[in-house]
């Protein structure tokens, strides 16, 4: 996705989501928010998710990385914070053609429900959503039903968060620690440990 640059009107790190979408709103944001998932921000990662907004009211999102849109996109954001979000501004006619790009479509309350859970940001979002857009609710799975179906992700999550956890491990000495712990007296017989 394409977009012009805009004019940076907030740069924060955000514990939750909400904050930036919430900002988008209350500002009727016409232009996008880009948001950078911790693993990003700790992991020098790569990924990035782009939300964008007329009059404070999402649209589009896409990701950056993994080139998905729509619904999809915000699966692969829906990852515990913190998030760098950087908001930038457009005029309207500016984001016509992007928003002119049905497969990277997202309900207007979506973002707030699959990235942040507020469900009261997702309905003042609805709210002031346009007539036409109300039909964008109707038909789409949630991100997170996306994304907890999605078997293969959910493993290599595990197996990257096991690898990570072994190798601060062994930079701090407890490796010893993550070893299977041996069988022998006191199994089974109600000890606490």
């Amino acid at each position: 996705m394409n977009l012009p640059r805009g004019d940076l009107v907030r740069s924060r790190v955000v514990a939750d989501p909400a904050d930036a979408l919430e900002l988008a709103l209350d500002r009727t944001l016409s232009g996008y928010v880009v948001f950078e998932p911790q693993g990003t921000l700790l992991l020098d990662g790569e990924t990035r998710g782009v939300i964008t907004f007329d009059a404070g009211v999402p649209v589009l999102a896409y990701n950056t990385t993994t080139d998905r849109g729509g619904p999809d996109a915000l699966a692969d954001l829906a990852v515990p914070g913190p998030y760098r979000a950087d908001l930038y501004e457009l005029p309207e006619r500016a984001l016509a053609e992007a928003h002119d790009t049905p497969e990277l479509r997202v309900p207007p309350g979506m973002p707030a429900e699959e990235l942040a859970d507020a469900a009261d940001l997702a309905a003042r979002t609805r709210a002031v959503a346009p007539d036409d857009r109300a039909d964008d609710e109707d038909g789409h799975a949630s991100a997170v039903e996306a994304f907890l179906a999605d078997e293969a992700k959910i493993d290599a999550i595990r197996e990257r968060a096991r690898e990570e956890a072994q190798t601060r491990a062994e930079e701090w000495g407890f490796a010893d620690e993550l070893r299977e712990p041996s069988r022998g007296r006191g199994e089974g017989d109600g000890a606490a440990w």
